[in-house]
C-alpha cells in the first residue's frame, strides 16, 4: 500500500467528500494513549491521504482535553511528512472577515497546562527551534490554494487560548493591541509537537466570527460559529481536494531536520524505555 505522507486534521465534514477513495479506517494505539478518534485513510487526487477527527466524531474532546501527542505519533507512524490543520477561529481586525480564511505565520500561547505539549520527558531533553511555528513552504502551498476559492490572508498571528469559554471583551482587546489577527484553540499543542516529530504543519484557519471586540456585532455563541463554519466546509473540501495535488514532491525546508541538533540528553544515558517509547520520533538519532 502507497505510503501516507499528507494527512489533515480537522471535522468529520473534511473527509465526507465524494472523491476521497478506496477509505480505510485504522485503529492505532501509540504510547502517548489512543488518538482522537480512528484514522481514516483514503486515496485523494491520486495520493494516499489520512484524516483524524480532532475532537473525535460526535465532537466529545474539548481544546483542553485533545489526545495531541497520541494524534501527532499515530500519523508519524504512518510515514507522514506534512499535516495541515483545519481550525475554526474569531477574527481580530476589521478586515479580515466572517467567512474569510487566513493562512498564519506566527503563534502566541495562551494555553495553561493541561496540554503536554512535548514528546521529551522522562529521561530525555530536547529544544526545537519554534521561531517560525508553520511551515513556510506548505502555507505558500496552502494559501496559493486557497485564495483559488475564498478571500484567504497570507498571514497574521493566532492567538491560541485554553477555552472551552471564548473571550472576554478586555482579553479580546488585549490581544488585538498586540496586532493579532486572529484566535482559537487548537493549534497548540499540535504546531509544536508536529515540529518534535519533524512534521511540517500549517493552518487554514476558517474565520467564523469577530470574536466579541466589535461593538454592535452579534455576540460570539455556538450557533453563530457552527452555522458560518458549516458555510466554509464546502470551501475546505475543496481546497483540501486541490492541495494534495499542489505540492512539491519533495520537502525543501527544514522542519524534516528539527531534531538534528536538538537532542541534548547524552545517548548512553537513555534507557532502553525511552528509546522504545519514541521509537517513530528519535528512531534515526538514536539507532
Amino acid at each position: 500500500m502507497a505510503e501516507v505522507k499528507l494527512a489533515f486534521i480537522g471535522g468529520s465534514g473534511l473527509y465526507n467528500m465524494e472523491a476521497l477513495t478506496d477509505k480505510e479506517e485504522r485503529a492505532i494505539k501509540t504510547p502517548f494513549g489512543e488518538p482522537s478518534d480512528k484514522v481514516v485513510i483514503g486515496t485523494l487526487s491520486g495520493h494516499r491521504v489520512a484524516f483524524i477527527p480532532r475532537h473525535g466524531r460526535g465532537h466529545r474532546y474539548s481544546p483542553s482535553e485533545i489526545p495531541a501527542r497520541a494524534n501527532i505519533y499515530a500519523l508519524k507512524t504512518l510515514g507522514v511528512e506534512r499535516l495541515v490543520s483545519i481550525s475554526a477561529v474569531g477574527s481580530l481586525k476589521e478586515e479580515v472577515r466572517p467567512l474569510d480564511m487566513l493562512v498564519p505565520d506566527q503563534l502566541i500561547d495562551r494555553t495553561r497546562g493541561f496540554r503536554p505539549s512535548s514528546f521529551f520527558e522522562k529521561g530525555i531533553v530536547a529544544h526545537v527551534g519554534f521561531a517560525d511555528p508553520f511551515c513556510p513552504q506548505l502555507r505558500a502551498s496552502l494559501h496559493a490554494t486557497s485564495e483559488k476559492h475564498v478571500a484567504t490572508h497570507n498571514s497574521g498571528t493566532f492567538v491560541v487560548m485554553e477555552g472551552p469559554q471564548f473571550s472576554t471583551r478586555a482579553e479580546s482587546e488585549l490581544y488585538r493591541s498586540w496586532g493579532a489577527s486572529i484566535i482559537g484553540m487548537t493549534a497548540l499543542p499540535e504546531a509544536k509537537l508536529a515540529r518534535e516529530a519533524e512534521i511540517c504543519y500549517a493552518t487554514l484557519a476558517l474565520v467564523t466570527d469577530y470574536d466579541c471586540w466589535r461593538q454592535g456585532e452579534e455576540v460570539v455563541s455556538v450557533e453563530l460559529v457552527v452555522a458560518n463554519l458549516m458555510k466554509n466546509v464546502a470551501n475546505a473540501q475543496k481546497i483540501v481536494q486541490d492541495l494534495v495535488g499542489a505540492l512539491p514532491e519533495k520537502r525543501d525546508c527544514t522542519c524534516g531536520a528539527a531534531l538534528e541538533n536538538a537532542i541534548i540528553t547524552g545517548r548512553e544515558h537513555l534507557s532502553k524505555e525511552t528509546r522504545t517509547r519514541l521509537s517513530a520520533i528519535i528512531g534515526k538519532y538514536v539507532k
